[in-house]
């Protein structure tokens, strides 16, 4: 019996899988403004707290707080303004009871103030006197030492991917370089005697290669770089030989087509070939994709996809991207970008197998996100560049009527 007719659970699969992966990434410094989508190789600790200073979160006036008890718009407190704290400088002068001085949003709160007034509470009384309209706590409308990060405290750990966020945060440290984890090289090749580049005219029964740049695409999306090997023959030794060279000069490879049980049949033979553990799985309960193979040789991991455009993609997306996480040495994940909606059609499955849809997210009329499925075929690519996301089917279900709730994980 074929090897892949014995199925294994997808996410089973993938769990055991990338246990196996234990190859990583080397490390690389780089300047802060570069990292971005870039995972930390270690923590960073802050040298100095955010902010180092306390600072104004509004205009208005910096007064000591027991100076405006029990002010209101009928009994205003009177206080003498002494100054303008300066912005971008220490002020140079402290505040006396009784006193004020005018302050604008992100200005040091002078010594011997320990609140700030809004603006639109007081009025001026005089050139040099102000009328405080309502009472303010100590601490109000002021940011206090530390208060966003203590010195000495971990602000980011290892393993996390560099958000535009982490980069303001990391400036705001005045962290300009980092060390973070190397960019996978993802050696990619397409099989087959009837796949040609894209730029070549179609002969009768020949396809272009859609795979290898679909791929490539996702690979760089997640911080890898793609490396194409180009078109590899339906032949043992020719698709020996390039996957050995990917092997060698790559930290991952993915061969698309070639992966089903027939007489062609060639890439489980070869990624077992490799090293061990070899083939932990070939042939999945899931579609589309029910032929992939996961395997893993000296630490690396190794993925065969369906030659079918949709599969390959989608299975892709399942199996490459965690892939590459693991290769990087991503600890702090975070979940895919998902929408719920109502299923606008139904969506018919098998018991047995997980499958997962695409569909079109769309406003319906009550103001509802709306899931309009997309009834595709596995080599139908524009069902995918169509779709906003994939709608998972359970195991255990035999489809989804119209009406259904359903989670979008947002293509």
């Amino acid at each position: 019996m074929p090897e892949f007719l014995r199925l294994q659970a997808p996410f089973e699969a993938r769990e055991r899988w990338l246990a196996q992966v234990t190859h990583r990434v080397g490390v690389e410094t780089l300047p802060t403004v570069d990292a971005l989508g870039r995972v930390l190789a270690e923590p960073i600790i802050a040298r100095e707290p955010i902010p180092a200073f306390p600072r104004s979160t509004v205009d208005g006036y910096a007064v000591r707080a027991a100076d405006t008890h029990g002010a209101s718009e009928s009994l205003p407190a009177y206080l003498q303004v002494v100054g303008e704290v300066p912005m971008g400088r220490a002020p140079e002068f402290t505040l006396a009871p009784g006193q004020a001085a005018v302050i604008h949003t992100g200005g040091m709160v002078p010594p011997g103030a320990d609140a700030v007034v809004m603006l639109e509470h007081t009025q001026r009384s005089r050139e040099d006197e102000v009328e405080v309209l309502r009472a303010v706590a100590v601490g109000e409308n002021v940011i206090q030492v530390g208060e966003d990060v203590q010195q000495g405290q971990e602000v980011l750990p290892a393993g996390i991917r560099l958000r535009p966020a982490e980069i303001g945060g990391l400036m705001a440290l005045g962290q300009t370089r980092v060390k973070v984890a190397r960019r996978p090289r993802v050696g990619i090749l397409s099989t087959g005697d009837e796949v040609v580049p894209p730029d070549q005219p179609l002969q009768p029964g020949q396809v272009r290669d859609v795979n290898s740049y679909t791929i490539s695409a996702l690979v760089q999306t997640h911080g890898g770089e793609p490396v194409r090997y180009g078109i590899v023959p339906d032949d043992f030794d020719a698709l020996m030989q390039a996957t050995q060279r990917a092997f060698e000069e790559t930290d991952m490879v993915v061969i698309t087509a070639g992966s089903s049980a027939s007489t062609r049949d060639m890439t489980a033979q070869v990624l077992n070939s490799l090293g061990e553990p070899g083939v932990l799985a070939h042939g999945l309960r899931i579609k589309p994709g029910k032929p992939t193979i996961l395997a893993v040789a000296q630490g690396k991991p190794l993925v065969g996809l369906p030659g079918n455009p949709v599969s390959a993609l989608v299975n892709a997306w399942h199996f490459v991207v965690p892939a590459l996480e693991k290769l990087q040495g991503v600890t702090v994940t975070r979940p895919r970008p998902q929408v719920r909606a109502r299923l606008a059609g139904n969506l018919p499955s098998e018991a047995g197998r997980e499958e997962w849809y695409p569909v079109r997210v769309r406003q319906g009329e009550d103001g509802s996100l709306e899931a309009e499925p997309i009834h595709y075929r596995s080599n139908l690519i524009f069902r995918l560049a169509w779709a906003d996301g994939l709608v998972p089917v359970p195991e255990d279900a035999t489809g989804l009527p119209a009406g259904t709730e359903v989670v979008v994980f947002l293509w």
